[in-house]
């Protein structure tokens, strides 16, 4: 319930901002104000909430990261053996990487996971699972650190987030061109139209955005799976790719205790639960991902 909190109080907030930015915006340009039929402002719209929606996420996503996890830092000066070799492990990957140091933190909870978050790459989280402490030796989580570091090196926060806000505002534009549509079609041979037909328009709208939502998930989950194997590539390099494979393998056994029950925390995984359709999946299966370091394709 906490991270379902959270969720939708930092989105309401960012829709709030971004409101009285566009009504600030739109107030001293005319020629951004949106009416039915003028397709230019209608992009730039969509282009404004769709890219300064998923920007301002990103900006906020190690804050998140900490709080809905409950991540705590640590410095390398624990006491705590495991704890101070985490810290320098994931220092030593980052210098290999050529990266300034990130952040290191761990937050309680079974599931045997790590993630990597972050605006930019001088400003990067490296969070690891109190399960994933338990159950990896330190070859494993060094394969696993090593993946994450790669993620933070190739600049995939800021990648995916690119992705995913031109996604949502071509979703947008054309959901609200195809309603448009519909309203239009229902005008009456006077060129009046229902009383009704703003909520119809309303109604297709939110259809139309659930039908190319659905279409624009094949786009991201397809770069989410290209960029998962370059991560482990990457990891090849960093760490070792025995060492990544067996991680991998590792997570195939406990594969149950990685939650994928919350798709909007995917890209916090490091790895996918099985999708009923592998297109819609954001990280590809185990299997391929070990098939593919063992044949040195990535």
């Amino acid at each position: 319930m906490k991270r379902v909190f959270l969720f939708l109080a930092t989105n309401l907030a960012i829709m709030l901002m971004l409101s009285i930015v566009w009504q600030v915006l739109s107030a001293f340009v005319p020629a951004l104000r949106y009416n039915n039929g003028l397709l230019l402002p209608l992009l730039v719209m969509c282009l404004f909430w769709g890219l300064g929606g998923s920007f301002l996420s990103l900006q906020l996503s190690r804050w998140m990261a900490k709080w809905s996890l409950g991540v705590q830092l640590v410095d390398g000066a624990t006491g705590n053996a495991q704890l101070d070799w985490l810290h320098e492990t994931v220092l030593r990957l980052a210098r290999q990487a050529g990266l300034p140091a990130p952040e290191v933190g761990v937050y309680p909870s079974e599931e045997v996971n790590a993630f990597a978050t972050g605006p930019s790459k001088s400003r990067s989280l490296v969070a690891v699972s109190s399960g994933i402490l338990r159950t990896m030796d330190k070859n494993e989580l060094e394969g696993v650190l090593g993946h994450e570091i790669t993620h933070v090196a190739n600049g995939d926060m800021v990648t995916m987030t690119l992705i995913q806000g031109v996604v949502n505002a071509f979703v947008m534009f054309f959901a609200r061109i195809v309603a448009w549509g519909v309203r239009n079609s229902m005008r009456d041979e006077e060129g009046r139209e229902s009383p009704m037909a703003w909520m119809i328009q309303f109604a297709v709208t939110i259809a139309m955005e659930i039908v190319f939502g659905m279409l624009g998930s094949l786009v991201t989950a397809w770069f989410s799976r290209g960029r998962e194997f370059r991560a482990d590539a990457g990891s090849a390099r960093l760490a070792g790719r025995e060492k990544m494979i067996a991680a991998l393998r590792k997570l195939q056994t406990y594969h149950d205790a990685v939650d994928t029950r919350d798709t909007s925390l995917a890209t916090l995984k490091i790895a996918g639960g099985k999708s009923w359709m592998q297109m819609f999946a954001t990280h590809p299966d185990l299997e391929i991902r070990i098939r593919a370091l063992e044949d040195a394709r990535y």
